[in-house]
Order: structure tokens, then sequence, then C-alpha cells
């Protein structure tokens, strides 16, 4: 049939596939500011506009396209580049974060912008929870989006040298919100070939053949690999600075399958249809072996091993019992601190698999590029990764190749949360591409996230808290159950973490710890925000409210009876951290923030009649980086047209850090944010960085930016002394020049002198940060809510949350990453939740099944920043990424206590559990 459609003005005529959707029609013609989130119509990434009128394009034929209009993110701005007033407002008041969704939002928004005022106009962005019912997004909390469609600006442009405490906006911003920020597949590549994996139907078989003939004889596959075709080296999926930190207990491909969703095989083809086919006809026959869903009958005499036959080479505590480590320590005798105790109250907390669902998925591509020498290829890899150095590093071990023959490239990251520190597709597309010497993509679906990735470990905390009548703490006891799934990435490491400041934030004299990070057949948990600590401190907070109440003291005066104070050592059973201080205490102003919200919250009179309220609090710290080292490289240069150049290696995924990185130069050099440009997250063009995790974007790299740019300021001065035979004290740096004693010697002519001098390196300067010392943030979060008692149903009436950041370096964005991680918190505590069967697999692997926060759900939180100042972070700065989300569960859990007297213990806090609750109440105490 002929074909015609309009995109974007431009025509096109190539007929679509058979069954294509106009989401993958589009970006095969390089639109790709149409992203794929969900496959399922969603979360409203792939919105655009047909003849006017917003479409999922994930759902939309391409053929019903035939003879439309269709507009997509790059088509808003005026042909003359004139931003349309949509995508000014979201640029104005920075209604994004890493910007995955913002396209979805933008089309949404601008449809409706339209309607108004036309006999179509339904009020829609008076309503923005029902306009908005269709587009998620992970990153933001939803109020810098609220505030964009509503004309609120948040930008600032300071004056030279005075960027550091403005909310500068992000640099890739105007690209976001146009869709030419590439993510990890917005490029073309000449003759790709596409990889889909065979994956295991069971939870735990030992492979006995495997048959690809069939497979093979599939128009358009290329090859098919099995365990045969992978090397037999061990590894870690999770990455670290020191890999020893992690089990080795993976292989690329292995002959002996551990969960449900494991890859068995990977096929390559011209299309992804055909290596979907190709899958289809890989013939495999198992030996099924028992398994174990349970951790704790995991570890008991007589499970079935997961990894048997892995010896100590591996780093596993003990195989045998499934244990993947554990920790065991006590502070004194906590017989004795429960035998002073007059009040003990003891409990045990759930809390369940959460999926970061990142909107963008896992991926990457792997394709040969000319040596600069002309000797040859290498190899380069796109991945959608935060941490780029660590999997060059993981690859050339595992291939054995040398560290230039292979790049790896991180483009813009469309969320991570943990999840992507992580190598669960480099290793098997880089296997490929070595085999076949062709370009290979691998590209997860939204399924495959769910079975095929990594979740938030599960824990299980048993607590036991004793205290005297005056409320001090007598002693402190845990035994902590962490389920890693089938492999053990970041097991050991979450489990230690766990119950590491969640201890040390409170003084006991007696305190205990039991924990065990335990192996079974279900999928793997990893890193996921708050890295352990969230878990933990719902347990930890849950109970010291409790016993405050057993006590009749305000929890806040129990609380701030029995926090460390400034200056004091933090305890902990599993030992002391030497290079962790408390270098800026905020705590007391975070408590303080808390009483004063309470003293003056109105917000219990929208409550409903009949409903039940209750206000509850916690309050959690965290380490501002992660222990061992994390380390950064950066350099900054005087680059030929007196602008500067920033290379460092963190990537950029929303957390912000791109746009500190330049506050700090600025700050640093006297200048403006538009002179400066970011090279990042290359490891061909910038120098080692641990990775964009653990908190580490603004307190390692940020240090390591200005330790650079101080330097850089350092050489211009001395420089244009030399120059000009002037003082160097009398040598002042500005913008665009260097005043000298009255002379003005321009940046571009002081790069020239310096060239003609053969000293043109004397004009950049590197800086270099290892993580270490560290210091702590702390948080505290409010709630008042209500309870419907008749049906469970909860609405939260006022949130409050107090971040201790240190010296905030962009208000706007700090607030953002706060409001980001509460509304994390929110899904996780309300009703987020990874469900598996019986067998371990996955039962949720739609986010229609796995219910995600979305504009209704979220409430406005009002975030107030403590006035400190860091000793240890760059220009006093702290990490506020992952903290915000560890108070968060706790604090809603206590006020739902308030409200209804009940102590719920496990997460999610769901309507239905909420109601049964009362419900069973109700019973009891008629009977």
């Amino acid at each position: 049939m002929s074909f015609d459609i309009e995109v974007n003005n431009q025509p096109f005529d190539t007929e679509p596939r058979a069954g294509q959707c106009l989401r993958t029609y589009l970006r095969e013609r390089g639109w790709f500011g149409v992203k794929k989130g969900c496959d399922q119509g969603d979360c409203g990434a792939c919105t655009v506009h047909v003849d006017g009128e917003p479409v999922h394009s994930c759902l939309y034929p391409a053929v019903r396209a035939k003879g439309r209009s269709v507009t997509t993110v790059e088509g808003l701005a005026s042909p003359e580049g004139e931003l349309h007033p949509v995508q000014r407002k979201f640029l104005d008041a920075q209604g994004f974060q890493c910007g995955f969704c913002t396209a979805g939002f933008l089309m949404t928004t601008a449809a409706l912008e339209a309607e108004q005022g036309t006999e179509h106009d339904d009020h829609k962005l008076a309503d923005l929870p029902r306009a908005f019912k269709g587009n998620i997004c992970r990153c933001t909390g939803y109020r810098a989006i609220e505030d964009a469609v509503r004309g609120v600006r948040h930008t600032e442009r300071p004056c030279a040298g005075m960027a550091v405490g403005k909310s500068l906006g992000a640099p890739a911003g105007p690209q976001v919100v146009t869709g030419t920020a590439r993510y990890t597949f917005d490029v073309e590549v000449p003759g790709l070939l596409h990889m889909k994996l065979l994956r295991s139907p069971h939870p735990h078989a030992r492979i006995v053949s495997i048959d690809t003939a069939a497979a093979l004889r599939v128009p358009g596959v290329h090859a098919v690999l099995t365990h045969e075709d992978a090397p037999d080296t061990l590894y870690s999926s999770a990455r670290h600075e020191h890999p020893t930190e992690d089990p080795d207990d993976t292989r690329v491909l292995d002959d002996t399958v551990r969960h449900v969703g494991q890859r068995v095989a990977a096929v390559v083809a011209d299309s992804e249809q055909a290596a979907e086919e190709g899958c289809r006809r890989v013939e495999v026959v198992y030996e099924e072996l028992p398994y174990v869903i349970d951790p704790e009958e995991a570890m008991a005499p007589g499970a079935p091993m997961v990894h048997e036959g892995k010896g100590p080479e591996a780093r596993i505590a003990r195989v045998e019992n499934n244990v993947a480590g554990e920790v065991h320590g006590e502070i004194g005798c906590v017989a004795d601190g429960f035998a002073d105790a007059d009040v003990i109250h003891e409990e045990t907390f759930l809390t369940q698999r959460v999926q970061h669902a990142s909107l963008e998925t896992h991926g990457c591509v792997a394709y040969f590029e000319p040596k600069e020498d002309g000797t040859g290829e290498r190899l380069t890899v796109r991945s959608s990764t935060q941490t780029p150095f660590l999997t060059r590093r993981a690859l050339c071990a595992l291939y054995d190749l040398p560290e230039d023959e292979v790049r790896v490239v991180a483009g813009r990251v469309g969320g991570g949360f943990g999840g992507k520190q992580e190598m669960l597709t480099e290793d098997i597309v880089t296997l490929t591409a070595l085999k076949l010497r062709r370009p290979v993509k691998l590209e997860y679906t939204r399924a495959e996230q769910f079975h095929g990735a990594t979740t938030r470990h599960p824990f299980t905390i048993g607590i036991k808290v004793g205290a005297r009548a005056d409320g001090t703490l007598t002693a402190i006891q845990m035994r902590v159950v962490s389920n890693t799934g089938a492999y053990g990435n970041h097991g050991p490491a979450v489990m230690f973490h766990s119950v590491g400041e969640s201890f040390a934030v409170y003084r006991a004299p007696h305190k205990k710890v039991d924990a065990f990070s335990v192996y079974t057949n279900v999928v793997p948990a990893g890193a996921f925000r708050g890295y352990g600590l969230g878990q933990v401190t719902f347990a930890v907070e849950s109970v010291m409210d409790e016993l405050a109440r057993r006590l009749g003291m305000d929890p806040l005066v129990f609380r701030e009876k029995n926090i460390i104070g400034p200056g004091e050592a933090m305890h902990s059973p599993i030992g002391e951290e030497e290079d962790l201080h408390i270098a800026s205490y905020g705590l007391d102003q975070c408590l303080t923030v808390v009483r004063k919200a309470i003293a003056e919250d109105e917000s219990s009179e929208k409550a409903p009649e009949g409903w039940l309220v209750g206000q509850g609090t916690a309050m959690a710290m965290i380490a501002t980086g992660p222990p061992g080292g994390h380390y950064a490289d950066a350099r900054v240069s005087l680059l030929s047209d007196g602008t500067y150049d920033i290379a460092v290696g963190t990537a950029e995924f929303g957390n912000g850090t791109t746009t500190v990185h330049k506050q700090i130069t600025a700050g640093a050099l006297n200048t403006t944010e538009d002179r400066l440009t970011v090279r990042q997250s290359d490891t061909d063009v910038v120098r080692h960085d641990t990775g964009a995790f653990g908190s580490a974007g603004t307190v390692v790299a940020g240090k390591a930016v200005l330790l650079a740019a101080t330097s850089l300021a350092e050489r211009l001065r001395t420089f244009a002394a030399l120059h000009t035979g002037v003082a160097r004290h009398l040598c002042v740096l500005g913008p665009e020049a260097v005043e000298c004693a009255g002379r003005v010697v321009t940046l571009k002519e002081l790069h020239e002198a310096a060239r003609a001098r053969g000293a043109e390196q004397e004009l950049a300067a590197d800086g270099h940060w290892g993580g270490s010392p560290r210091s702590v943030a702390f948080n505290a979060q409010w709630f008042r809510l209500a309870v419907d008692p008749d049906t469970g149903e909860i609405r939260i009436l006022r949130s409050v949350h107090a971040a201790d950041a240190g010296k905030v370096m962009n208000p706007m964005q700090c607030r953002g990453q706060v409001e980001g991680g509460v509304a994390q918190a929110l899904g996780a505590t309300l009703f987020e939740t990874v469900r598996v069967d019986d067998r371990g697999e996955v039962t949720t692997a739609a986010f229609r099944r796995y219910r995600l926060p979305q504009y209704a759900d979220v409430p406005r939180t009002e975030v107030h920043f403590m006035e400190t100042t860091d000793a240890i972070g760059p220009l006093g700065a702290k990490s506020m990424s992952e903290s915000p989300f560890n108070p968060v569960g706790p604090a809603f859990a206590n006020a739902l206590r308030d409200a209804t007297g009940i102590r719920f213990t496990e997460l999610p806090v769901t309507r239905d559990r909420v109601w049964l609750a009362l419900d069973q109440r109700a019973r009891e105490a008629s009977n």
C-alpha cells in the first residue's frame, strides 16, 4: 500500500512493518525525543500528538497514522528555534530531573493548553491529578512539574563568581525540553544487530543440553550464544571501587540457573522480531533442582544450596548455609542492659522488594571504532550506567583486554537510584560484539526490568530496645536477615551498611547485632537508594516511637534525650569507621523544624468528619559517601577562546552533579556558568571516577572539581603576573580577563601567551579526592494524616521534611532531590511491592501491576534546609540524594500508629491491610 505521514512538518512515505507501533516508527526516523518507558501505555514517556491529539505512541499502530500529522517534542519549538511556551515553562521551573519522562509531560501539557478556551476544554489543567493520570515521573516528586504547568520560575542567573548557593538551571535543560538530549539508545549505529535473551522458566535447574539449530535457521538470526560460548570466570554484577566487596558468584551465561528469569542464551539477529523468534526456537533440556524461597529456610540445615560447589575464591561466607555475608558484634553486654531497663519493647519488622523503576531500562550498545593511530579497531560500549569506569575495568578483566582497547560511554542516563550500579547487559553484549565483530544492542523490556534486573533487598528485622523510666536507653539488639536473592551482588555490603548509622545515631551503652545476607532462588537484589539503611531505620524509628509511648514521653523529647550530639563518637556493634566524623551537626535543627510544624499545624481541620487523624516523626543519619575509598579525578582547563573546560568522570542521571560542578568552578574562577563546558562519563576523555552512587557526586567528584578549579585560579594569576610583570597579588581574576594593576589581559590573550611560551599546559589543573574522611548528613520527616476507618483509605494532610545538607549548593536542585526521595519512599511505604509466587517468579512485571506513585498520590512536601557548614565537604556541602528516603516510611508508620492505635510492622501499609487491621480490632472489641 502507499503510505504517507507528516512528522514535524516533514513528509515520510516508508511503510511501517506489520504490527509496528508509532513509537518505534518515529524513533527509526531519528525522532529520539519519543521515549520507551513501559511498553504498555502506562508511563506516558512516548506521548506524541496525532492531528493535535495526545496519544501513547507505544500503543498506537503506526499504520493508523497514515495521512495524519504527527508532532513529537522536537516539533514543538518554532522553525526558527523559539521554544514553545510549555517548553519555556518547564525550563524556567526545572520541571524535570533525569528528563526521560519530560517529553511526555510536555506533550500532554501542550495539548491541554491548546484545548483551553475551545469546545474540547474540560478544565483538565485545573485538575492536574486527572490531567497527568497517564504520565509517570520517578524522579521529581511532581511539585516541580506542577510549578512548570503553573508558570512558576525557579531558575536564577547569578553574577560572576556567585553561582554557589543559587538555583542555577541544569546545563542540559534546553536539550531536555526540546527532546535533543541524547540518552543511551538515542544514536544511530550502522549495521546494528539486536539481541534478545532466552530466560529460565525454573527457579533452580542444571542445563543438560541446548539445541540452537532451529533458532539459527530463523531468517536474520546471526548467532546464538550459550554457556559454552561464555568464559568460566566468576565475577559480580555489582560495581564497587574494590571488587572484593562482593562475592564472585556470577557467570556471563551459566550452565546452572538459580532464579526464574535468569538468562540462558542470547540470540542476535537483524531485528528484535527475528531475535525473539530465535529465542522461542532454542530447545533447552533442564534437570530441575530443589529450590528455596524463604531466607530463614535457606539457612536451615539440609536446605538446597544455591551456590553448591563454589570455593573460597568466590568469597561467599558460608556456601553450605546459603549465607553470602554476615556480621556479628556486641558493645558492652545487652543482657546487662536489658536487666537495667524499666521498659523493654521487642518487635519484628518486614520490608518488601521494591523495583527501581527508572524509566530508561537497562541496556547498552557495543560497536567498533577505528583507533586514532590507525592500527585497527577498538570496542566502544555505550551504556545506561552509573559506573562507566568500573564497568570498563570489569569488561577488561572478564575478556582479558587492555583498558586502552575498550571505551565505555554513558550518555544522559534516564534514572538510576542505584539500579545501574550493576553490570547487567554490558558483559553479554561485549561477548557477542567480540565474537561477531559487529555492532550489537540489548535493551531491556519493562518486564525484563522486573525479572532480569535487581530490586531493593527485602529485610526481616527483629529488634529489642530497653530504656529506664526517665527515657534513657540501656540496650539495643537486632537480628537482621536480608534476602539477596540468587546472587550476592551488593548483598554483604548492603547488609553491613544497614546496621551502621542506624545503630550509631542513638546512644546506648549496650548494643548487639547479628546480621545475615542470604541466598534464595529469587530475582537478585542490589543497590537501592539508602543502601539498606531505609529498611533498618523503619524498624529502629518505629520501636523508638513505640517505646516513647510506653514511657508516656513525647517521641521528640525521647529522641533528643538519646541521639548523639556534635563531636561524639559513633558507636556501632559492627565497629567504628575511623574516617567517619560528625563534621557538621544539624540534627537538633531538624527536630526543631518538626516541633515547630507540630505546634503551628492546622491541617487536621482538613480531615473528613469521622476520620482518624494522627501525626508522626522519624529521623535518620547517613554517611556522606561509601566506605573504603570512592575516587574522583577532575581537570579544569582554560581553552583558546577564553572559556573553560571541566572534565570529570561522574555520570548525570538527574542527580544534578553537572550543575553543581559548574557552580563550584564558576565560584573558584570568578566566572559565569555560560563560560564553562563539562565533559563527563566517557572513559576516553576524562579521568577515573568510581561512579555516581553513594551520594558522591558533590562530596567526592565535586571536591575534586573544587581542587582543580582552585588550583587553576592560582596558576592563572601566577602566569598573568609573569606575563605582565605585575606582582601576583595585584592580579585579579575576572569572568573574561585578568586585571593586573590597571592592565586588562583577556583570558584568550593569556592562553595565546602561554602557548607562545610553551607553557600552555600550565593553564590547566588537576584535582583528586579519595572520598575520605567522610561526614554524616541528617534528615527528619513529619506527617499528619487521616484514615477512613470504614475503608482504610489514607490521606496525607501535611508533609514536612528537614534536611541537613550543609551548605546547599543549589537550593532548587537539592529541594528536588528531597522531594523525589520522599515521593519514592512514599511509594515503597504505601503500595510498591515486587511480588513473587511460590516458585520465586515475579508476578508484578508491568507498571499496571506494580503500582508506582502518580501525580495524585504525592503531596507537596515542605522542605527545610538546616543552617550548617560541613568541615569536610566542598565549600561546606554534604550529600543529599539518598538520605531523604530513609525516614519517610517510619514517619508514616508512626503517624498511622498515632491515628489508629495500631502498630503496622510490615511494608507496604496498603489500604486493605489498614482496613483489615481496623476491622479485626473492631471485631475483637465487640467480643
